[in-house]
């Protein structure tokens, strides 16, 4: 276990310190605060695209919240191996928005959890069980671009909702643009110019005051709200099961780049504590990771992973209690077994969702691009691989079409952004001589060829 104490934060409450009940609750209704947006916006963003009817996008909102709860009590408290007992908060990830809209809508919602439900703790486990191996294969290069291309294909999706959603009458109208520049512009300034619970809740104030100014114009139905029922319980099957071989290899995939994403979370909270996580600690967090998110698909959820932004809270704040992440999980499991709450989600005009979504994925990228920038050598080498990666990973993004003559398998599995972005990097990182490559290491002086033992017919 690495315990270097470099870079220890001055800790309010340690890991397994239980601070008073009302103390807890408000700390993890913070923690609760902050991912319920993004989390949320997953499942909404995924059911708009497969075309799914407002009570279906309620329960599986409603499912993603339960899900991302119980996932956070076990990373919390653990189950037996399963597990890291540390203040993870978990919930739906946008590594699977892509994957999730276009197979969904190709293969229907069905073949989306077959995939899940096959890959995810078989590939989390073997990464989690197998950790120490594969490591050195995802470096900050790798996982940074992975992060960045995954909020840059996002972007036109945010700006879909922005303008009203895809075929919406009113798509682009005075309206749904003021809507979404007032929630963008009300969530930039409290996160720029104050601090504290402001700051950190900026995104969801923007929300609120949004849905608030869309009640006003009379924009926003509440039908869905009055007819859900306050409790419920999960319905395992609802969207069926389908196991079918191109979206199975395309979630494995996906489930390694969302393992390096945890991994890196996992590292940012104990950097709190001056150490990195022990092998332990990354083995139970990622077995946590594969085994609620196959559980979930059952369900009917996307699959959950650590959320970064509640990884910065607990740096921020100083509270490292898993006790009150624990908290946090309770309350969103019990959110998760109301369909209002689900409900009342699926009301949020998509213009209102658009300014907080365009925000989000505009962060991610953001995000990404400073991994890559503190740990990684910008020379010719890395600049080569970030340029044919991003320019692989856009291009299919905003050219679909440009790969109709694959395949039909091929199309799908390479149509997928991130999935060409994280080939790109991972391959040209490992076989290319360099710092961050496992294979070969390269004198700052060196060309790749010359690492590699080739020279010059003229030397």
């Amino acid at each position: 276990m690495a315990t270097d104490s470099d870079g220890e934060i001055e800790l309010e409450y340690e890991r397994d310190d239980k601070p008073p009940l009302p103390t807890s609750l408000l700390l993890g209704l913070q923690h609760v605060a902050v991912m319920i947006v993004p989390a949320t916006a997953v499942a909404f963003i995924v059911a708009g695209a497969v075309g799914l009817s407002a009570g279906d996008t309620a329960y599986i909102v409603q499912m993603v919240l339960l899900f991302s709860g119980v996932a956070t009590i076990v990373q919390a408290y653990t189950v037996g191996p399963v597990g890291a007992k540390l203040p993870i908060v978990m919930g739906t990830s946008f590594t699977f928005v892509g994957a999730a809209s276009s197979i969904g809508a190709s293969y229907g919602l069905a073949a989306v959890f077959g995939a899940i439900l096959v890959t995810g703790f078989v590939v989390e486990g073997l990464v989690g069980w197998q950790f120490k191996r594969i490591e050195p294969f995802f470096p900050p290069l790798v996982t940074g671009l992975v992060v960045v291309i995954i909020g840059l294909y996002l972007v036109p999706v945010g700006m879909d909702y922005v303008a009203g959603g895809v075929g919406a009458e009113n798509y682009g109208s005075l309206t749904n643009l003021g809507l979404a520049s007032l929630v963008l512009g009300i969530a930039v300034l409290l996160n720029l110019f104050t601090t504290g619970v402001t700051r950190l809740l900026s995104v969801l104030v923007g929300i609120v005051v949004g849905y608030a100014t869309a009640t006003a114009l009379g924009v926003v139905d509440f039908a869905p709200v009055f007819q859900a029922s306050w409790f419920a319980v999960p319905q395992p099957g609802k969207f069926g099961f389908a196991f079918e071989p191109v979206p199975i290899i395309t979630f494995a995939f996906l489930f390694l780049v969302s393992a390096m994403e945890t991994v890196g979370d996992m590292s940012s909270i104990t950097a709190a504590e001056g150490r990195t996580p022990t092998h332990e600690e990354f083995r139970g967090g990622l077995f946590t990771d594969g085994l609620l998110s196959s559980l979930g698909s059952l369900a009917g959820t996307f699959p959950v992973t650590s959320f970064s932004q509640n990884a910065g809270i607990v740096n921020f704040t100083g509270v490292m209690s898993r006790h009150v992440v624990g908290v946090g999980g309770l309350i969103l499991a019990l959110l998760g077994l109301s369909p209002k709450v689900g409900a009342v989600v699926t009301t949020i005009p998509s213009a209102v969702f658009g300014g907080a979504v365009l925000l989000m994925v505009g962060m991610v990228a953001a995000s990404g691009a400073r991994l890559i920038f503190l740990h990684t050598q910008l020379d010719r080498r890395n600049m080569v691989i970030m340029a044919v990666s991003l320019g692989l990973g856009l291009g299919v993004a905003t050219r679909p079409d440009a790969l109709s003559g694959l395949p039909a398998a091929a199309e799908t599995f390479f149509g997928q952004p991130v999935i060409l972005t994280a080939l790109t990097a991972l391959v040209l990182n490992t076989f290319v001589p360099g710092e961050q490559s496992p294979l070969f290491d390269a004198d700052p002086d060196e060309t790749p060829a010359e690492a590699m033992g080739i020279t010059s017919s003229d030397d």
